[in-house]
Order: C-alpha cells, then structure tokens, then sequence
C-alpha cells in the first residue's frame, strides 16, 4: 500500500548509531518545509543558558521519536501484527508530533494561549502545506486525531502521548545526553521488550517494572534539574516579556517594527498558517537585535539588550525563607506600569506519576503472571509511594536589576 525506497535512507544519531527509513513517505516528510524548520527550533529553549551544550533542535527529537516508534514496532510484542496501514500512522505521528512548536519552544505558547499540539493539527490539516500534501487527506487527518487523542486509534495514541510513550523516551535520552544529566538516562531497550499489546492497549510485564520504576524518575529528576532550572526559566523569561510588550503595545495602536511582520500576523490570526511557518528561533533573534538598537520603546529595548547580552532576571526561591521585608521591597519597587515585564512570581510543580483513573490513556497496566492485570501504582510499592510524596511545588520570584 505505501511505497518503499530502493534503498534504506539512514541518519546518524548519538543515541541509536544509525535511524533508519524505509518508507518513501517518511522520507518525504522528513524532507518537507516544515519538518525542516524544526532544525532551526531549539529543543531546550533556554535550557542551554545553563547547559551550554544542549543545542540540539526540534528535528533531531523528532527524528529520535520516530526512531523510538520504529524500535517500538520492532520490540513490542503484538505491534508486528498491526496491518501496513496503522504502522505507518504510527511512524508518521511520531515523527509529526512536535511540528507545532513554535520559535524557543514552550515559551511561545504562553503569549499566544494555543499549545503546540493544537498547532500541530493546524499545520497537518492545512491542505496548503507540503506535509498536508503528501499524506493525503484521510492520512492528515487520522494523524491530527492520533495528536489530538480523539480515540480513533487508542492505541497509536497512547504510544505517542502518556505516561509512557517513543516521544518522553526519546527526549529524556536525548537531552540527558546534551546536558550531560547523567540521571536523565534511561533503558529504552528493558522498557520496550517488557511491553506487549492486548486488547489493543499496552500493558507492561512484570519483569519489566524495575525499568518502568526507574525512568519515572529520571524524569521528575530530569524537570527540576533541566527543564525548571531557575537560571533557564530566568532566560524564557526575558522571551516571553518582549512577546508580551509587544502584544500590549499592537493593542493598543502602536507600531512596532517591520521586521515582525509574520509574528504579528500570528497575533492577531491563530489560523495564520503560513505565517506561523515562518517563526523560528533565528527569525526570533533576528528581530529582537533589532529591537534592542532600534526600539524607542524603554521596555523593548531594555528586555532585548538583555536576551542579546544573558542580562537575566534575579532569583528568589521562597523555600529558602527569604526575609518579608526584602520581599515586600521588591514588589512595591514593580509595583509601577512597567512592573509587569520585570517582576514574575512563578510557580512550577511536577510529580513522578500522575495518578489517572482506571481506563486512562496515562495509566500504565502491570501484566502479572498469571494472567492479572494491576494499574502500576497498585503492584509497585514504589510508584504507590510516589503518587502521594512526590508532587514537588516550587514558588520562585523573578525580577529584573538594572
């Protein structure tokens, strides 16, 4: 049914030696305009202020997820038996998945109240985009609903997104890999041959629960070591105050500059396709240098010539019992018109596993082996412990010092 290429096409990669594609399709997909423009969106944002060696980008996760996907086909009991079909809107929905990202990744998210998942489906459905073109309308819009969880194919879509899925186990590898975080590394291999298919859903063997154990906490260790380091947010910080600056000042009337044109397209359309094709991390450098010579605007500037220089914001953990009066100083200091670009009080929180109802996509099944089957945090004494100790809350204070 889907054509294959004469030969293997192979990619190298850090983690698997070698990605493999056989289907011409894939190819096809890898090649379009906007797969390729995820290889100019950074995977971990600011992260990189911290860790300097995280610059690997979008496409190298989203070769890595459909890699993942490949490897889940070829090591999950039951998946060799799914038709030609199904197997290939696997492959394409894990390699499709983050397509939505916007420019510097979540923090663009923030400003424009749209997830990337949703942008995702956006660019898959539009009948004028090269990847819309090449899957087809029915394939688009099977691999939407795979995005989109709409049920259609539970199984797909849990193998795409949940508690267990080719997407976190390619990332937490590939970034505990560029950062360097040793306790972000997990054994994808154990956790992949423990898994099997039925009923069309996928349960996890026994045997396999150690490796299950162990990679949810790599990653709660992995978000509040990487992805919430306080220096990190501090530099998405500045980001998501120049997108804010600039919202308030296009509301109310003012011109900003030309060089934003397709951002400010996005702004004010959220089915501006095409224009949100054009936003990528070197497009959003691009105009914050501008900005940080050429705005007249005092906020503007001031936060742009910080994004160019790594002025970051200061940091005060509330769980270091900083004093009330220093605290209550600071926020009369912003308590002005501009204090809302220079003073944050953020909240970020995470938990190990997140408790689901019975029959939810996130709760990952133990197979026993006499047949049973035991929601994880019910046969794992350890996971069990994690439901209830480890929702870990941190309220920080961010603010800018001239």
């Amino acid at each position: 049914m889907f054509e294959k290429l004469n030969r293997t096409k192979v990619f190298r990669d850090p983690l698997y030696g070698y990605i493999t594609v056989d289907y011409k399709i894939i190819s096809d997909l890898i090649d379009s305009k906007e797969v390729q423009r995820l290889r100019r969106i950074r995977q971990l944002s600011g992260v990189s202020m911290v860790f300097q060696t995280a610059e690997h980008s979008r496409f190298t996760h989203s070769l890595g997820a459909y890699q993942m996907a490949n490897l889940s086909i070829e090591n999950i009991e039951g998946m060799k038996e799914l038709d030609e079909y199904r197997k290939v809107l696997f492959l394409c929905s894990a390699l499709l998945h983050d397509i939505g990202h916007g420019p510097y990744s979540h923090a663009f998210e923030h400003i424009l109240d749209l997830s990337h998942e949703e942008w995702s489906t956006k660019i898959i459905l539009c009948k004028d985009t090269e990847v819309h073109k090449i899957l087809g309308d029915d394939l688009a819009m099977d691999v939407a609903s795979v995005i989109d969880h709409n049920g259609k194919y539970p199984l797909i879509e849990s193998l795409v997104s949940s508690q267990l899925d080719v997407d976190r186990m390619d990332y937490l590898s590939r970034d505990a890999y560029f950062t360097g975080a040793n306790y972000g590394k997990i054994d994808y291999h154990r956790i992949l041959r423990s898994m099997k298919v039925i009923d069309n859903k996928i349960v996890v063997r026994s045997s396999g629960v150690l490796s299950i154990e162990s990679y949810l906490m790599s990653r709660y260790h992995m978000y509040f070591q990487v992805y919430y380091h306080p220096i990190a947010k501090a530099y998405e910080l500045i980001l998501e105050g120049i997108y804010e600056r600039i919202k308030d000042l296009v509301n109310k009337g003012i011109y900003v500059d030309a060089s934003i044109e397709s951002f400010l397209n996005v702004l004010k359309n959220s089915n501006d396709v095409e224009s949100y094709i054009n936003l990528d991390d070197a497009y959003v450098n691009g105009f914050i240098k501008q900005l940080a010579y050429s705005s007249d605007d005092y906020v503007l500037k001031k936060l742009a010539l910080a994004f160019q220089n790594r002025h970051l914001f200061s940091v005060v953990e509330l769980a270091n019992e900083p004093k009330e009066e220093f605290l209550k100083e600071l926020k009369e200091k912003y308590n002005n018109e501009y204090g809302k670009y220079f003073y944050k009080d953020i909240v970020v929180s995470n938990v190990a596993y997140l408790h689901t109802k019975k029959d939810d996509v996130n709760n990952i099944k133990v197979l026993l082996p006499n047949g049973d089957i035991k929601s994880l945090d019910q046969y794992s004494l350890i996971v069990k412990g994690l439901t209830q100790s480890s929702n870990k809350v941190v309220e920080r204070i961010y603010y800018f010092e001239d």
